[in-house]
């Protein structure tokens, strides 16, 4: 129920379950093994996850390993969403610890959790409002409200978004493109530097970035990029 394509430096994860995309054991099973593999594999740039059937995941059932989530947060690669649909309760979780958010008009968010008498566990409370702002994360989440593609454009939980589904799958191939396109290396130290900078002093992220830019000096990456440009054309990344 988990569809997997592999191309161009792209492993790409489509939720294909009952329900919505309801995520079940054996299908969080195959994305934190993709994590893996994403990890692993220096030839990959990029991991996404999408969904299909008009949804991109409506929840987890209860079974669904606890770690999935932290385990799709803790990659060192970047990650995408790509949402065409429903974005719901442990699905919007899962998307909210992916690093960038590319969505279509006609999908909708919401952790409705509270509904059932829990609440979010799965980093919800916590992404929700580092992305949007604290007031706005309890509006969502105490009253259940489900927005559309243009009020979490508006509100930062979306960073692209398309009209229509032909826009979304030109905006979803541009995103992938530009991303696996650039340096391996250095995007991962990219995100590694953002990443934690968020726990850090300016100058402490600062002094992480010099030490992380330093690093790169050292790389095959790094020398190919300067390469490339002397000779004006296009740099061949290998992520050494």
């Amino acid at each position: 129920m988990v569809q997997v394509r592999r191309d161009s430096g792209c492993v790409a994860a489509t939720l294909c379950g009952p329900d919505g995309n309801r995520i079940n054991a054996a299908m969080a099973t195959t994305l934190m093994e993709l994590a893996q593999e994403v990890e692993d594999d220096e030839s990959i740039k990029l991991f996404a996850v999408r969904g299909s059937g008009g949804a991109f995941c409506r929840g987890f059932d209860h079974d669904v390993d606890p770690q999935l989530v932290e385990t799709l947060a803790a990659l060192a690669k970047p990650t995408v969403a790509l949402i065409d649909g429903d974005t719901l309760d442990e699905g919007l979780e899962l998307a909210m610890a992916l690093d960038i958010r590319a969505a279509a008009a006609q999908a909708h968010f919401g952790l409705c959790q509270l509904s059932q008498g829990i609440l979010p566990h799965f980093g919800g409370t916590q992404r929700l409002p580092r992305l949007i702002g604290g007031a706005e994360a309890l509006r969502m989440i105490l009253t259940g409200a489900v927005i559309d593609g243009h009020q979490a454009m508006a509100l930062g939980l979306v960073t692209y978004l398309a009209e229509t589904p032909d826009q979304f799958a030109v905006v979803a191939a541009q995103l992938i493109g530009s991303i696996t396109s650039r340096g391996t290396i250095a995007a991962r130290l990219v995100k590694e530097a953002v990443v934690k900078g968020f726990d850090m002093t300016l100058g402490q992220g600062i002094r992480l970035e010099e030490d992380l830019y330093a690093l790169l000096q050292t790389t095959e990456d790094r020398a190919e990029g300067v390469r490339s440009f002397l000779e004006k054309r296009k740099p061949l990344f290998k992520g050494v």
